[in-house]
């Protein structure tokens, strides 16, 4: 077995720091998904998570999302806290095969033990997410260099107050994956985005996405105190598909770095404190405003809300 390298000082700072835990009595947790619906559609998410319409959103590509981000966090820890040897032994099928049967289970119980796919549409999607393992572990070197990197963990969770004017808000998240550059000094966050055929311009312009990683950037440095010129954010999007017949060699993996500078940092602030003093009263409980729905054939597609006139009648469909 190799010997392990020694961690640096900050690796440890970070592994070793007590989390903040909440008083759920008199604080409110609030999320990046939380955030992300009241961009979309204001009335969405007052009925949701306001008004407690609790609704079960199951589906095939959150099923495959969420297994194959746990297979890679397996496969990356072992890289990182074992070997890149110890990493390819690993048999990525059988550990991807559970992870998607166990989470297609919750799913299934969550969704009323309704079926929300099937055996053709299963198989497919576990083929592919096959596919992008095995192009990883090819490429193993490439995006996970041990040379110099250090893995501060998988899931890392976060949990700071984003608005000293609300105390009692709280934003919750969970890093899927967090290095360390010793050679650098710089954190690098990785979040895993699965998609079908990676993204498009319009997708990498939409801010609400971007600002997800700069929001991560921002909160990592206020709770790890690291200064925030040391960390850099990056989308490691997984493609299920690739074009067969085309002059470019497109591989399964897309990265993309958002720009995360002061003004977007200036702009992703000010974005989630517009969110917190739209929803929350000074002492942080929600308050009563009528959010208004913003219609449009993407939203109101998706809305789980959209065949209930009484909640919510401005649908587009």
């Amino acid at each position: 077995m190799p010997k392990k390298k020694k961690l640096p000082q900050i690796v440890k700072q970070i592994k070793n720091q007590p989390l903040r835990e909440m008083n759920y009595a008199f604080e409110k947790a609030i999320s990046y998904s939380q955030f992300s619906v009241f961009q979309s559609c204001p009335r969405k998410w007052s009925l949701q998570y306001r008004d407690g319409h609790y609704t079960s959103e199951s589906s095939i590509h959150m099923t495959f999302g969420t297994a194959l981000h746990e297979t890679l966090q397996h496969y990356i820890t072992t890289i990182y806290e074992e070997s890149g040897a110890a990493a390819d032994r690993i048999d990525l099928k059988e550990y991807f095969e559970d992870r998607f049967r166990e989470t297609y289970l919750k799913d299934y119980k969550s969704n009323k033990n309704i079926h929300f796919s099937n055996s053709i549409e299963m198989n497919e999607f576990f083929e592919d997410g096959l596919a992008i393992l095995d192009f990883i572990k090819k490429k193993r070197g490439g995006y996970f260099g041990k040379r110099g990197w250090h893995l501060v963990g998988c899931e890392l969770p976060l949990v700071v107050v984003p608005n000293s004017k609300y105390p009692n808000i709280l934003y919750k998240g969970y890093l899927d994956v967090v290095l360390y550059n010793e050679t650098l000094n710089k954190i690098k966050i990785l979040d895993i985005k699965t998609s079908t055929r990676g993204w498009t311009d319009k997708e990498k312009k939409d801010e609400t996405k971007q600002f997800q990683l700069i929001l991560y950037k921002k909160f990592f440095s206020q709770q790890f105190n690291v200064p925030i010129e040391d960390i850099d954010v990056e989308f490691f999007i997984v493609r299920r598909k690739i074009w067969e017949n085309t002059e470019y060699n497109i591989g399964r993996i897309q990265e993309f770095k958002p720009a995360s500078g002061k003004v977007k940092l200036n702009k992703a602030t000010n974005a989630i404190n517009d969110f917190i003093g739209e929803v929350f009263n000074m002492d942080g409980s929600h308050n009563s405003r009528n959010h208004q729905p913003i219609p449009s054939a993407h939203n109101c597609r998706f809305c789980p809300f959209k065949d209930n006139k009484e909640l919510c009648d401005k649908g587009l469909l």
